[in-house]
Protein backbone atom coordinates (compact mmCIF):
# COMPACT_ATOMS: atom_id res chain seq x y z
CA UNK A 1 0.00 0.00 0.00
CA UNK A 2 1.12 3.67 -0.80
CA UNK A 3 0.25 4.81 2.74
CA UNK A 4 3.13 6.54 3.24
CA UNK A 5 1.89 9.19 0.65
CA UNK A 6 -1.55 9.69 2.20
CA UNK A 7 0.24 10.06 5.18
CA UNK A 8 2.53 13.21 4.32
CA UNK A 9 -0.07 14.77 2.45
CA UNK A 10 -3.00 14.83 5.08
CA UNK A 11 -0.57 16.10 7.49
CA UNK A 12 0.99 18.57 5.52
CA UNK A 13 -2.19 20.27 4.58
CA UNK A 14 -3.01 20.08 8.95
CA UNK A 15 0.42 20.76 9.42
CA UNK A 16 0.58 24.56 8.00
CA UNK A 17 -0.94 25.57 11.26
CA UNK A 18 2.92 25.33 11.92
CA UNK A 19 3.66 28.04 9.66
CA UNK A 20 1.72 31.20 10.90
CA UNK A 21 1.66 30.34 14.40
CA UNK A 22 4.80 30.85 16.80
CA UNK A 23 5.24 30.90 20.64
CA UNK A 24 6.06 34.11 22.32
CA UNK A 25 4.04 36.98 23.81
CA UNK A 26 1.60 36.50 26.53
CA UNK A 27 -1.89 37.24 26.79
CA UNK A 28 -4.00 37.58 28.92
CA UNK A 29 -7.44 35.04 29.54
CA UNK A 30 -9.10 38.92 30.24
CA UNK A 31 -8.50 40.31 26.72
CA UNK A 32 -10.52 40.81 23.82
CA UNK A 33 -8.61 39.07 21.01
CA UNK A 34 -10.06 41.28 17.70
CA UNK A 35 -8.17 44.02 19.52
CA UNK A 36 -4.94 42.16 20.33
CA UNK A 37 -1.83 42.91 17.95
CA UNK A 38 -1.92 39.78 15.02
CA UNK A 39 1.43 37.90 16.73
CA UNK A 40 -0.64 37.86 20.00
CA UNK A 41 -3.46 36.49 18.26
CA UNK A 42 -1.50 33.90 16.56
CA UNK A 43 0.36 33.21 19.87
CA UNK A 44 -2.98 32.32 21.80
CA UNK A 45 -4.10 30.05 18.82
CA UNK A 46 -1.79 28.18 18.85
CA UNK A 47 -1.75 27.74 22.66
CA UNK A 48 -5.62 26.97 22.87
CA UNK A 49 -4.67 24.32 19.87
CA UNK A 50 -1.67 22.64 21.62
CA UNK A 51 -4.42 22.32 25.01
CA UNK A 52 -6.95 20.33 23.32
CA UNK A 53 -7.45 16.48 23.69
CA UNK A 54 -9.46 15.72 20.41
CA UNK A 55 -10.71 17.49 17.61
CA UNK A 56 -12.02 17.31 13.94
CA UNK A 57 -9.88 18.18 11.16
CA UNK A 58 -11.47 18.67 7.70
CA UNK A 59 -9.50 19.89 4.63
CA UNK A 60 -10.02 20.32 0.94
CA UNK A 61 -7.27 21.48 -1.41
CA UNK A 62 -4.58 21.74 -3.81
CA UNK A 63 -1.12 20.79 -2.17
CA UNK A 64 0.56 21.65 -5.36
CA UNK A 65 3.71 19.49 -6.83
CA UNK A 66 1.36 18.50 -9.54
CA UNK A 67 -0.84 16.96 -6.99
CA UNK A 68 -4.70 16.21 -7.06
CA UNK A 69 -7.15 17.94 -4.62
CA UNK A 70 -7.74 16.20 -1.67
CA UNK A 71 -9.88 15.61 0.97
CA UNK A 72 -9.17 15.01 4.39
CA UNK A 73 -11.79 14.52 7.10
CA UNK A 74 -10.40 12.92 10.21
CA UNK A 75 -11.79 13.03 14.18
CA UNK A 76 -8.87 12.02 16.33
CA UNK A 77 -7.44 12.49 20.11
CA UNK A 78 -4.27 12.65 22.03
CA UNK A 79 -4.58 8.86 22.81
CA UNK A 80 -4.40 7.69 19.18
CA UNK A 81 -7.99 6.63 18.90
CA UNK A 82 -9.49 8.12 15.26
CA UNK A 83 -12.32 7.83 12.80
CA UNK A 84 -12.36 9.70 9.18
CA UNK A 85 -11.48 8.61 5.56
CA UNK A 86 -8.80 10.63 3.23
CA UNK A 87 -10.00 10.96 -0.73
CA UNK A 88 -6.90 11.18 -2.82
CA UNK A 89 -9.15 13.31 -5.40
CA UNK A 90 -9.48 13.01 -9.25
CA UNK A 91 -10.66 9.03 -8.96
CA UNK A 92 -7.22 8.37 -7.47
CA UNK A 93 -9.18 6.67 -4.56
CA UNK A 94 -10.00 6.91 -0.88
CA UNK A 95 -9.73 5.03 2.44
CA UNK A 96 -11.95 4.73 5.32
CA UNK A 97 -10.21 5.17 8.53
CA UNK A 98 -10.95 3.53 12.25
CA UNK A 99 -8.54 3.34 15.13
CA UNK A 100 -9.36 2.64 18.52
CA UNK A 101 -6.99 1.71 21.06
CA UNK A 102 -4.12 -0.71 19.74
CA UNK A 103 -6.41 -1.58 16.81
CA UNK A 104 -7.19 0.00 13.56
CA UNK A 105 -9.31 -0.58 10.56
CA UNK A 106 -9.29 0.29 7.45
CA UNK A 107 -10.75 0.18 3.95
CA UNK A 108 -9.41 1.69 0.91
CA UNK A 109 -12.41 1.90 -2.32
CA UNK A 110 -11.51 0.25 -6.24
CA UNK A 111 -9.74 3.35 -7.21
CA UNK A 112 -7.60 3.19 -4.45
CA UNK A 113 -6.50 -0.55 -4.76
CA UNK A 114 -6.30 0.17 -9.04
CA UNK A 115 -4.70 3.41 -8.50
CA UNK A 116 -2.35 2.85 -5.41
CA UNK A 117 -1.65 -0.52 -5.41
CA UNK A 118 -1.28 -1.53 -9.33
CA UNK A 119 0.26 -4.70 -8.53
CA UNK A 120 -2.02 -7.07 -6.71
CA UNK A 121 -4.58 -4.26 -5.94
CA UNK A 122 -7.31 -6.24 -7.65
CA UNK A 123 -6.71 -9.33 -5.16
CA UNK A 124 -6.99 -7.74 -2.51
CA UNK A 125 -9.75 -5.70 -3.29
CA UNK A 126 -11.90 -9.39 -3.84
CA UNK A 127 -10.56 -10.69 -0.86
CA UNK A 128 -11.65 -8.31 1.40
CA UNK A 129 -15.09 -7.80 -0.61
CA UNK A 130 -16.17 -4.48 0.56
CA UNK A 131 -15.03 -4.97 4.46
CA UNK A 132 -12.18 -3.58 6.13
CA UNK A 133 -8.96 -4.59 6.55
CA UNK A 134 -7.82 -4.95 10.23
CA UNK A 135 -4.61 -4.97 12.32
CA UNK A 136 -2.70 -4.33 15.00
CA UNK A 137 -1.83 -0.38 15.17
CA UNK A 138 1.95 -1.87 15.62
CA UNK A 139 1.73 -3.50 12.34
CA UNK A 140 4.19 -1.81 10.01
CA UNK A 141 1.93 -2.35 6.96
CA UNK A 142 -0.79 -0.10 8.74
CA UNK A 143 1.49 2.44 10.28
CA UNK A 144 0.98 5.42 8.09
CA UNK A 145 -2.53 5.16 8.77
CA UNK A 146 -1.88 5.03 12.23
CA UNK A 147 0.12 7.94 11.92
CA UNK A 148 -2.90 9.99 10.50
CA UNK A 149 -4.09 9.68 13.91
CA UNK A 150 -1.79 10.69 15.92
CA UNK A 151 -3.04 14.31 17.09
CA UNK A 152 -0.54 13.92 19.91
CA UNK A 153 2.67 13.96 17.09
CA UNK A 154 0.78 17.05 15.81
CA UNK A 155 0.80 18.48 19.17
CA UNK A 156 4.48 17.36 19.05
CA UNK A 157 5.25 19.01 15.51
CA UNK A 158 3.46 22.17 16.74
CA UNK A 159 5.69 22.58 19.97
CA UNK A 160 9.04 20.95 17.86
CA UNK A 161 8.57 24.67 15.90
CA UNK A 162 7.40 26.92 18.77
CA UNK A 163 11.13 28.76 18.07
CA UNK A 164 10.80 28.86 14.37
CA UNK A 165 11.23 32.35 13.42
CA UNK A 166 7.59 33.89 11.86
CA UNK A 167 7.25 36.19 9.44
CA UNK A 168 5.00 40.02 9.78
CA UNK A 169 1.47 39.18 10.47
CA UNK A 170 -1.18 41.48 9.52
CA UNK A 171 -4.73 41.61 11.13
CA UNK A 172 -7.72 41.65 9.36
CA UNK A 173 -10.75 42.53 9.65
CA UNK A 174 -13.10 40.08 12.06
CA UNK A 175 -15.24 37.92 9.41
CA UNK A 176 -17.37 34.30 10.18
CA UNK A 177 -16.08 31.40 9.31
CA UNK A 178 -19.12 28.31 9.66
CA UNK A 179 -21.23 30.38 11.59
CA UNK A 180 -18.25 30.88 13.93
CA UNK A 181 -16.94 34.60 14.36
CA UNK A 182 -13.09 35.04 13.66
CA UNK A 183 -10.58 37.21 13.49
CA UNK A 184 -7.74 36.90 10.31
CA UNK A 185 -4.22 36.70 10.78
CA UNK A 186 -2.16 36.74 7.54
CA UNK A 187 1.63 36.68 6.78
CA UNK A 188 2.83 36.68 3.22
CA UNK A 189 6.26 36.47 1.42
CA UNK A 190 8.39 34.40 -0.97
CA UNK A 191 5.07 34.17 -3.15
CA UNK A 192 3.42 32.18 -0.11
CA UNK A 193 0.08 33.38 1.59
CA UNK A 194 -1.23 31.73 4.71
CA UNK A 195 -4.48 32.73 6.86
CA UNK A 196 -5.20 31.94 10.11
CA UNK A 197 -8.90 32.54 11.53
CA UNK A 198 -9.24 32.40 15.26
CA UNK A 199 -12.38 32.26 16.94
CA UNK A 200 -12.94 35.98 18.84
CA UNK A 201 -15.59 34.16 21.43
CA UNK A 202 -14.67 30.90 23.70
CA UNK A 203 -10.75 30.17 23.46
CA UNK A 204 -9.56 30.72 20.65
CA UNK A 205 -8.92 28.13 18.53
CA UNK A 206 -8.29 28.22 14.85
CA UNK A 207 -11.29 27.83 12.99
CA UNK A 208 -9.68 27.52 9.54
CA UNK A 209 -6.33 28.09 7.72
CA UNK A 210 -6.05 28.99 4.06
CA UNK A 211 -2.69 28.63 2.38
CA UNK A 212 -1.70 29.58 -0.88
CA UNK A 213 1.75 28.61 -2.05
CA UNK A 214 3.58 27.78 -5.34
CA UNK A 215 0.32 26.39 -6.67
CA UNK A 216 -0.63 25.46 -3.42
CA UNK A 217 -4.61 26.28 -2.97
CA UNK A 218 -5.87 24.50 0.10
CA UNK A 219 -7.90 25.62 3.21
CA UNK A 220 -7.97 23.03 6.92
CA UNK A 221 -10.81 23.58 8.74
CA UNK A 222 -10.72 22.84 12.86
CA UNK A 223 -13.95 22.18 14.89
CA UNK A 224 -14.89 19.67 17.89
CA UNK A 225 -12.58 20.48 20.32
CA UNK A 226 -12.44 18.15 23.15
CA UNK A 227 -15.46 16.27 22.01
CA UNK A 228 -14.97 12.56 22.47
CA UNK A 229 -14.12 10.28 18.92
CA UNK A 230 -16.97 8.30 18.08
CA UNK A 231 -16.81 4.86 19.94
CA UNK A 232 -18.01 2.54 17.53
CA UNK A 233 -15.86 0.29 15.84
CA UNK A 234 -16.85 -2.46 12.67
CA UNK A 235 -18.09 -5.46 13.68
CA UNK A 236 -16.31 -8.73 13.42
CA UNK A 237 -17.64 -9.76 10.21
CA UNK A 238 -17.11 -6.12 8.53
CA UNK A 239 -13.78 -7.36 8.79
CA UNK A 240 -10.67 -9.26 7.44
CA UNK A 241 -7.19 -9.73 9.10
CA UNK A 242 -4.45 -7.55 7.07
CA UNK A 243 -2.68 -10.99 7.47
CA UNK A 244 -5.03 -12.72 4.95
CA UNK A 245 -5.14 -9.67 2.84
CA UNK A 246 -1.45 -8.90 2.43
CA UNK A 247 -0.24 -12.73 3.79
CA UNK A 248 3.43 -12.87 5.47
CA UNK A 249 4.20 -11.40 9.15
CA UNK A 250 4.42 -7.81 9.71
CA UNK A 251 7.71 -6.22 9.73
CA UNK A 252 9.35 -4.62 12.59
CA UNK A 253 8.14 -1.14 13.07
Amino acid sequence: MTGQRITARALACAAVVVLSVTSGAVAHADDDIESLPAREIADRSRDALLDTRSLHLHSVGDLGEGRSPMTVDLTLDQDGNCVGGIDLGKDEGSVEIVKRGDTVWVKPDSNFWKNQVPVGGTAFEAILAGRYMKGEASDARLLPMVQVCDLEAFHELLSDNADAPGGTLTKGTGTTVDGVRTVPVTTTGDDQELTLYVATEGKPYPVRITVQDHGADAAVDFSGFDRPVPAATPPAEDAVDVGEVLGGTPAPV
